[in-house]
């Protein structure tokens, strides 16, 4: 199936999350994007069905109930009010569809907001991407920008593994423990409220991020130490909230960083030359004359931020050099 049908189910993709913001309900029928598309709906909908493994109506009725949620949980607005938002007909049918995807009742869940796997948004085309290696070569305009960070204590809640190497093969070993898979720990992660990275409460992925841990029970890596690889969002130090069990909840104290930070960039066109940038500034770093090494030390952690629409950084823990 060509990339082109990926990048069409993309955008459809994007503009149910658009029009579901935006309470534009009527914008988000097949009907309305098959005259967009120029084609019938059964083709668009075997389409969909065939690059995101889901029926459409069902896609679009769990990331409307993901909205809600949020809606639930920070804000006052009434039951009956947040159902015909997100293009319920009643409050009973919102209840039920709520209890059926989450197991309880929008009111139980507003008195006792736990955290819930949500259906976060599907990305056909970067799957699509990622499994043929046909990520873009073109170089990149600007440059990796180099600076020092404090970064206060928080709370780093995670999943980990000490066998894995890289994104993708994180993702395909997680994919073998019963409620570790991606699409249940990113849905989980996205119901907690208060990530001290998210700028967009509407992006499902605002403030998820990857973790390296320096962990003696870790895969020696290229650096000569034992790391763990991690996702997770970081929270403030005085989070008292629940604990998926699927997940860790560490304390990272104060620490000094350096951080290799590249602007936004075209994920699709851009990706591989950005990756290659960061990695020669990382490389080519003069430790020495900065006068700090990095922080070699266990539990000490390294966090990967790869945002294209914000910025691709490594954040790497240092020390003043003795």
């Amino acid at each position: 199936m060509g990339v082109e049908w990926h990048r069409r189910i993309q955008a459809m993709v994007d503009l149910i999350d658009e029009c579901i913001k935006g309470k534009s309900d009527e914008h988000v029928t097949l009907e309305h994007l098959s005259r967009r598309m120029e084609c019938s709906e059964s083709h668009i909908s075997r389409r969909f069905r065939e690059i995101t493994g889901m029926q459409f109506r069902d896609y679009l009725r769990q990331r409307k109930l993901a909205f809600a949620c949020k809606e639930l949980r920070d804000t006052n607005k009434g039951c009956l009010e947040i159902a015909l938002d997100f293009g319920f007909s009643s409050q009973e049918a919102f209840t039920r569809s709520f209890k059926e995807a989450y197991g309880l009742t929008p009111g139980e869940y507003r008195r006792h907001p736990v955290p819930m796997p949500l259906r976060t948004v599907i990305r056909p085309l970067d799957c699509y991407l990622a499994e043929h290696g046909k990520l873009g070569i073109r170089e990149t305009a600007g440059e990796v920008q180099t600076y020092f960070v404090t970064i206060p204590a928080h709370q780093f809640l995670h999943i980990r593994n000490y066998e894995s190497i890289g994104y993708w093969d994180f993702w395909q070993k997680q994919s073998q423990i019963p409620g570790q898979d991606c699409e249940t720990i990113c849905g989980l992660l996205d119901s907690i409220p208060d990530k001290l990275d998210a700028i967009d409460s509407s992006d499902p992925f605002s403030g998820q991020i990857m973790g390296y841990l320096n962990d003696p029970a870790g895969r020696i890596c290229s650096w000569g130490i034992p790391l763990a690889e991690c996702y997770g969002v970081r929270l403030l130090l005085d989070y008292r909230g629940p604990v998926p069990s699927q997940m860790q909840l560490m304390q990272v104290e104060a620490g000094e960083y350096l951080v290799f930070e590249h602007g936004p960039f075209d994920y699709e066109k851009e990706c591989k030359a950005v990756e290659a940038k960061i990695e020669k500034a990382m490389r080519e770093f003069d430790y020495a004359a900065s006068g700090y090494s990095l922080d070699l030390t266990p539990g000490r952690i390294f966090y990967y931020y790869h945002d294209c629409k914000r910025y691709w950084k490594y954040i790497r823990p240092v020390k003043k050099s003795s």
